[in-house]
This record gives C-alpha cells, sequence and structure tokens, in this order.
C-alpha cells in the first residue's frame, strides 16, 4: 500500500507562516504547541516511530509505546512544522519512507535501530548513504568554549593543539543528532532542566549533501533561531581590564570623542565591584554613586555591560545578603555565603530577582558572564554550568527585560546559539592568534554560533614583548571590523595600551579608518543579521557555503564570506617595506572589486595581492549594492534618515535593505524593507529605489538617500525621476559631484517620502565601470606616498622638488575632483606622465640608490 501526503500550496505557505511566528515568538521558552508534531507528520511501526519534520530531515524512535517524551531538550525546542510531501509503502518486509530528497528504509518487527535494520539515503545522488553506527570521515568542525591560552592553534599552557568539536555541517552530506539521553526542560512558566524519557533511541537525521545552507535552516527550524541582536551590539565596544574610577571612564570616552571615534557599549570588568572574583556590590572607592554614573552613561548614548564570576554565591559582605538569605531561608548564624547552584531554581530566582535586576533597573543593559569554574554542575552531572548559566541570564532577561535580551558569555555546546554572544578568552597577542581567528570565528557558523567576540589586539603579551605591536594590534582591528562584534580587550598590565592616541599618525588613522568603516557598513551588517535569524547563515561564514563545488573553498581556511556581498582575506603576516602580502582565491562565478585599491578582478584565480597599512584585503560581488551610513554617525542608538549606497562596478545587482527601531522584542513582525536595484544599459545606467515596505515604532517618513558609484567615470547627465541633477562641487543635496581619489560618482538626492519609488538615470561617454580593472585608485595612493617621503628628506638647503610629472600624475585625482568635464583630458595627461616617473626618480640626485629604487617598485 502506498500512502502519499501532498499538501495544497496555500495550505503550506499557511503553515510555513504560522511556523515562523510561532517559532520567533518562543524562542525564550517552550511549549507543547511547538513540541508535538503535526500527527500528519509522524508514522508508527510497533515501537518505531519516524517524524518526518522536513524533506531531509526526519526524527527517528524506538521504545515502549506510552514512553515517548515530547518535552524539549537542551537542544530540540521544536518539533511542529509544515508536513512535507513524503510517500510511504512495504515491500518485503522492509518499510520505506521517502520525501524529495532522502529515503528512509525500516525492516519491520525487528527491533532497536541498528546497521542491519535502517539504512537513509540522499536522492540526489548514489555516494551519499547512513547507517546507525556509520562515522563521518569529513566533518568541517564547529567551535569550542574559550581560546584562553591560545597562541593560534596551539595553546601554549598545554602545548597542544585545539580540536574544534565536531559540527553540523560534514563533507559525508548528512549529520545525526543523538538526542536519546539528552536533559530536558519541564513545562513550567520558566522551563527548567529534568531528566530525561524512557525511549531507547531519540534520533534526528539530517541528510543534506552538500547543500550546507539547508542543513542549517533545517536544524535552527528544530533547535530555535539566532535571536536578532540589537543594533548597538555592531558598533564599537571599548573594553579593557582595569581598575577604571568614574573619573578614569569618562576621561577616555571624552577622548574617543576628542579622536573622532565612535563608540557605543562600555565593557566594565570585575574591579567594578568589592574585591573578590565574585561580587555583586559597587566598588564605592572608584564608583562613588553608581547611579550617577550610568546616568552618565546613558546620556552619553553608551550601553554598558559589567564582568561576573558567579561561583562564589552570595557572600556575606554584598549589599543584599540579608534579603537573598532571607528569601532562601538560609541560616546566617554563622555569616556563611551561600553556595552558588545553578540547578537550583530557587538560588536562580533569588540571583535574578533580589541581587541582579535592581542593578540593571539602575542602567546596565546587559551581563558580560565570565564562567571559569568546575564544568558541570553538582547536583546534575551531565549538565553544563555554561550551558545553563547562558539558558538562565539568557531567558530571565527575555521574561522581566523590556527590550531584546542579551548574553555575553562562552560557548557551553550545542543550542548555545539561542543566547548570542560568546567571548573567546585570552588569547596571547601574537600574529599566529590573529591569523587563527577568522577560521576560528566563520567555522563557528556551522553549530549557528555566529556571535564571537574576540579580544582584539590579543589579551596577553608573549614572550618578552614590551608592549602593543602597532602593526599587530592595527591589521587586528582591521579584521575586528570585520568580524562579528568588534571589541578592543586586554589583560591588566599598564604596558599594554590600545588607545588610538597611544600610535604614531600612520597607525593612528588606519585604527581611525577601520573603526569609521565599521560604522558606515552597520546598515549592511544589520541586514544580514536580519538573514542570520531567518535562514541560520551566519555574518562571518565559510566559502563553502556559496562555493561547495570549488575545493579552494575549503583549502582557504583564513578567507570567509561577510553576508553575502563581501569576500574577506585579513592581514595576518607582517608587512615588508610597508606593504603586506596576501595570498587570496577569488571564486569563479563572478568577478571581484577590491575596494581597497579601486581594481576589478577576475573570480576563479589565485593571486597575491599588497596592501599598506591603510588598505584591506576587501573584495565586492562585482555590481553589488552595499548600504552604509555617512561619516557623522557617533551611536547607533537611532536609525539616520541618510542611507549611503554604494554601487560597485558590475553588469547590475539588487539589494534588500532591513531596518526596525533597533532594540525592541516586536522585530518578528515590526520591520521595514526597501529594494534597491542596479542595471546596465549600454551607456546608462539606471538606479531603482522601491518604496519602503513594512513599519515600525519611530520608522521615519522620509528618507535621504545618497549614491556612490565606485570604479566609473563623471557622467553626461543625470536624471532623477525624470529631472535633470547639476554638478556641485560641495556635495549639495539634488546634485552630483566626483571624488577623482576613488574614481567616485557621488549623487546626493533631497530626502522625500519613504514610500515614494524613486528612479534613477545616469548616462556615460563610455560602458559604466570600465575604469575598474585599470587600478587607478591604487596607483594615485602610490603617487602620494611617493610624494610624501620625498618631501619628508627636505632639510631647507638644497631643497628637495617633487620632478614635473611626479607632480602632475601625483595631482591628477584631485583635478577630476575640481574638474570632472575634463576627465579624458586629464586621465590622458596622466597615462603620459606615468610613464616617465621612473626616470625621473632614477635621475633625483638628492636620495640614495636604494631609496629611488624602493620608489619605483611602489609604482603599480
Amino acid at each position: 500500500m502506498i500512502v502519499t501526503y501532498k499538501l495544497k500550496l496555500n495550505t503550506i505557505c499557511s503553515a510555513i507562516a504560522f511556523a515562523f511566528v510561532l517559532l520567533t515568538t518562543k524562542t525564550y521558552a517552550q511549549s507543547g504547541n511547538q513540541l508535538t508534531p503535526d500527527t500528519r507528520a509522524v508514522v508508527q511501526l510497533g515501537n518505531a516511530r519516524f517524524t518526518v519534520l522536513t524533506d531531509q530531515m526526519i526524527r527517528l524512535q524506538w521504545g515502549e509505546l506510552g514512553g515517548y517524551d515530547n518535552r524539549a531538550s537542551l537542544v530540540v525546542v521544536n518539533r511542529k512544522l509544515p508536513v512535507p510531501a513524503f510517500t510511504t509503502h512495504n515491500q518485503d518486509n522492509w518499510f520505506y519512507l521517502k520525501t524529495n530528497k532522502i529515503e528512509l528504509a525500516y525492516k519491520m518487527n525487528s527491533g532497536a535501530f541498528d546497521s542491519t535494520n535502517l539504512k537513509i539515503r540522499y536522492l540526489n545522488t548514489d555516494t551519499i548513504a547512513w547507517k546507525p553506527g556509520q562515522k563521518q570521515k569529513f566533518n568541517l568542525k564547529g567551535t569550542f568554549r574559550t581560546l584562553d591560552g591560545q597562541d593560534g592553534e596551539m595553546n601554549l599552557y598545554s602545548n597542544q593543539k585545539l580540536q574544534l568539536e565536531d559540527g553540523i555541517l560534514s563533507r559525508d552530506g548528512w549529520f545525526l543528532l543523538d538526542d536519546s539521553q539528552s536533559l530536558r526542560l519541564d513545562n513550567s512558566d520558566w522551563p527548567w532542566v529534568t531528566t530525561p524519557g524512557a525511549p531507547k533511541l531519540d534520533w534526528y537525521f539530517l541528510g543534506y549533501g552538500n547543500d550546507y545552507k539547508s542543513a542549517l535552516l533545517d536544524f535552527s527550524k528544530i533547535a530555535g533561531r539566532v535571536p536578532m541582536l540589537p543594533r548597538y551590539v555592531f558598533g564599537y565596544w571599548w573594553s579593557r581590564y582595569w581598575s577604571y574610577s568614574d573619573n578614569e571612564l569618562r576621561e577616555l570616552v571624552q577622548s574617543l570623542k576628542r579622536f573622532d571615534v565612535p563608540t557605543d557599549v562600555l565593557v566594565i570588568d570585575m574591579d567594578w565591584h568589592t574585591k573578590g572574583w565574585t561580587g555583586y556590590t559597587w566598588n564605592k572607592n572608584l564608583f562613588p554613586n553608581p547611579d550617577g554614573f550610568l546616568k552618565w552613561t546613558k546620556e552619553n548614548h553608551l550601553k554598558t555591560t559589567l564582568n561576573l564570576h558567579p561561583a562564589d554565591g552570595i557572600q556575606p559582605t554584598e549589599e543584599r545578603y540579608k534579603d537573598f538569605t532571607s528569601y532562601m531561608k538560609a541560616d546566617t548564624s554563622k555569616k556563611q555565603s551561600v553556595p552558588f547552584e545553578a540547578s537550583n531554581k530557587a538560588f536562580m530566582r533569588g540571583l535574578f530577582d533580589i541581587v541582579l535586576r535592581p542593578i540593571e533597573k539602575a542602567g546596565v543593559n546587559f551581563w558580560w558572564l565570565d564562567w571559569q569554574q568546575w564544568p558541570n554542575d553538582n547536583k546534575i552531572p551531565q549538565l553544563s554550568n555554561t550551558w545553563w548559566l547562558n539558558y538562565t541570564f539568557f531567558t530571565d532577561k527575555a521574561r522581566h527585560g523590556e527590550t531584546r535580551p542579551l548574553l555575553y558569555h562562552r560557548w557551553g555546546g550545542l543550542g548555545n546559539h539561542r543566547y548570542q554572544i560568546g567571548f573567546s578568552g585570552d588569547t596571547f597577542m601574537s600574529w599566529e592568534s590573529l591569523a587563527y581567528e577568522p577560521y576560528f570565528t566563520s567555522t563557528a557558523s556551522n553549530v549557528l554560533y555566529s556571535y564571537w567576540s574576540h579580544d582584539i589586539g590579543g589579551h596577553i603579551l608573549k614572550g618578552n614583548e614590551k608592549g602593543v605591536e602597532p602593526e599587530l594590534y592595527t591589521r587586528w582591528l582591521q579584521y575586528g571590523g570585520f568580524s562579528p562584534i568588534m571589541r578592543t580587550h586586554s589583560t591588566k598590565n599598564a604596558a599594554i595600551k590600545k588607545e588610538i592616541w597611544n600610535f604614531a599618525p600612520e597607525y593612528a588613522t588606519a585604527q581611525h579608518d577601520a573603526i569609521r568603516l565599521r560604522y558606515a557598513l552597520v546598515p549592511y551588517i544589520y541586514t544580514m543579521s536580519r538573514k542570520t535569524f531567518e535562514t541560520g547563515i551566519g555574518l562571518c561564514r565559510p566559502m563553502y557555503y556559496d562555493y561547495e563545488k570549488q575545493p579552494e573553498a575549503y583549502s582557504y581556511k583564513e578567507e570567509y564570506m561577510f553576508g553575502d556581498n563581501m569576500l574577506i582575506r585579513p592581514v595576518t603576516t607582517p608587512s615588508r617595506d610597508g606593504f603586506a602580502t596576501v595570498k587570496v582565491w577569488l571564486p569563479k562565478g563572478n568577478d571581484w572589486y577590491e575596494w581597497h585599491t579601486g581594481t576589478l578582478l577576475k573570480g576563479g584565480q589565485e593571486l597575491e595581492r599588497s596592501f599598506s597599512i591603510n588598505e584591506y584585503p576587501v573584495y565586492i560581488k562585482a555590481g553589488s549594492i552595499i548600504p552604509m551610513y555617512n561619516d557623522q554617525i557617533q551611536n547607533l542608538d537611532k536609525n539616520p534618515n541618510g542611507i549611503t549606497l554604494g554601487i560597485f562596478p558590475g553588469d547590475g545587482g539588487k539589494f534588500q535593505i532591513y531596518e526596525d527601531s533597533g532594540n525592541d522584542k516586536n522585530y518578528e513582525g515590526q520591520f521595514a524593507k526597501t529594494n534597491i536595484k542596479s542595471q546596465i544599459n549600454g551607456n546608462e545606467q539606471i538606479v531603482n529605489i522601491a518604496p519602503a515596505v513594512g513599519s515600525y515604532q519611530g520608522m521615519a517618513k522620509r528618507k535621504k538617500f545618497t549614491l556612490k558609484l565606485f570604479g566609473t567615470q563623471p557622467p553626461t547627465k543625470i536624471l532623477v525621476d525624470g529631472k535633470p541633477l547639476q554638478f556641485n562641487p560641495d556635495s549639495h543635496d539634488g546634485s552630483w559631484n566626483y571624488d577623482g581619489s576613488n574614481l567616485c560618482l557621488n549623487v546626493f538626492l533631497p530626502d522625500q517620502n519613504s514610500r515614494v519609488a524613486r528612479q534613477i538615470r545616469i548616462a556615460y561617454n563610455k560602458i559604466p565601470g570600465s575604469l575598474a580593472a585599470a587600478g587607478l585608485v591604487e596607483k594615485f595612493k602610490r603617487l602620494t606616498m611617493i610624494t610624501a617621503v620625498l618631501k619628508s628628506t627636505d632639510n631647507g638647503n638644497e631643497g628637495m622638488y617633487i620632478p614635473k610629472n611626479l607632480g602632475i600624475a601625483e595631482e591628477t585625482n584631485r583635478l577630476l575632483s575640481y574638474y570632472p568635464i575634463n576627465f579624458e583630458k586629464y586621465l590622458k595627461q596622466f597615462e603620459t606622465s606615468y610613464k616617465l616617473i621612473p626616470d625621473e626618480i632614477r635621475s633625483l640626485k638628492q636620495i640614495g640608490e636604494l631609496e629611488r629604487s624602493k620608489f619605483i617598485k611602489l609604482l603599480p
């Protein structure tokens, strides 16, 4: 007999929408409605039960009929999903269940599952099949609790190589979650840990081939989504283990403002509280008026997090000791501390209600939870303290806070992606540590743990270093701008100074630019964080998610995608002669625009590229549209009403900008999306800005857009909604100008109702973007470097003059900005002068032969 389950399209869509709302609103606590699957998805064969969760994921249970356990486990929090189409039939004493992607076969009445009576094959290829007991050979790994003591892959304390946990993804094409003996959550108002149920076997099989993104999406359907982070966390975090006082932090913030360093999060390490590792009482020697201090942070648009080490329990020296012991009915006659018990629900309720909530209400936005003590609970040996602390702190915030719940802790194991930001711990300050972090960060997305926060610049000095190595720290900060969280941190050591004003101008400028670029990219990053919430795909992801069939995607481990449109290959080695060299692989399928050099490169090649300290290997998919903020933004409290659309060379592209209020709990349904599309027809480029769809609290009615079209020439005409736009060098609304240094056309649109569509038509003499392959932007930069060095040798007597052709070529970018109408003339003049520069440099008598040779090598 064949049974076929097919649902009509409208039924499927309704079910998907229902499941989406249900899953997102119940991320923080579980309910029977989520946990009991649709009966149409369940097939019972004696003691064997199969639940078809998606077209490539099946739950397999074996046990007594009355003992099936549908409570949430620590990993699985949802089973009520839209029922996919599947068929079943019996043949030769075998039961077959088939979806459009996998086929399961079970020998009927043969007992518990084993390699002789159960098999599953992936239908899209004959090479992927699974039986119980089968081991993966090519797991792509997940993450690890901490990088404490790491110097790259090696731990200097244990002298062992770090071994990452296995992840969901494998080149074997399948994943098995054995949930049989996992701890469960009860059905109380605050679901609490309890023992597993009776079934002998409780497995989840996921077969996906090399469709890695679908595997992560399906896993998120049963294990919960990655919650949206507040927008402010994507700004700059200042952190240092230091005995900061109220006065010192105020001076620090004023200095950051003076150096134009936008900042959103102030991290205060353990010295905020009285002496000891564990503490919940402010140190009044450093913070004489904590409420006043927190009022000041709020007025300065700073979000504050405090470090907690809860292992020592509640001690008699704490301000709230009497209230807590009274609540716990503890004996206080001997003035003993109340021991910490993570699995004790009464203790944890009291910790939050009596001790922590008053501090939160005073103005602490979230907690930095720093558990470094015994690994598992004393009463429930299988329960990881790290895992359970993540759960309790996050869900308490979700239940009682008015804003989005947020936690800053460590990885506790599978399922912890629901509790957001991890801090990786105390790495050594070395190039090896920097080189390992890109791989560690992107690989963590294989278990949906997408938001690692590293100690940018490293935590501990290695060897005999006297302080921070400027180039290493600068490159680390540049990488931090393209990591999930941009947070600088270090241990308590007066020699470790990471404030921007402690560095020479060349490094300070590059550091400032890295932080500013991070803020510019927040609209893009925030949109990608929504995609993480909706799909499970991390902001920083391995190359094999998008290029699974290209072998290089698995071997270039330091390289990763930053969202959908940007490829990052961090600089992880020191420079030589002022330039760092990296080996980069550019996947085939599209071309790539090297942003900082202004060069369009062909996909499908491996090549070496060189970068000065103020350049970074950022590659934009050709034709991409990247939404950005301008350089005036100082914090991320609110959505600016202005958006810059970076439009990069290529045939055309599109982007959907996501916006919401930034920190409320209503983001599941209260948000707006704006579609942007760019296309090229001959010598004309057309940019369409669609009306915003959706709404959220505080949404601005009007929006001001600026277009930055990189790697292109000045236009012959620009029409906005059919009306001509005029050139104006002063960047006025309703005009355009040209940035010769970056070969970038800037179009300044006046603000307009965000519900109204806009069309911009740009006409050129040639096909737009044709200049990008010439590398002119990098040539302009190199010429500026040469002239600056030459001028630095001027002693005021013999004098140093800039040779004629070098001077003409070096100032070409400025001429293009002043007089874009003469674009072709100045480019021809540049080409003529550029060819003569090597001979001019060779003729210089004021510098030595070695310097002359270096200058000539600088000419790309």
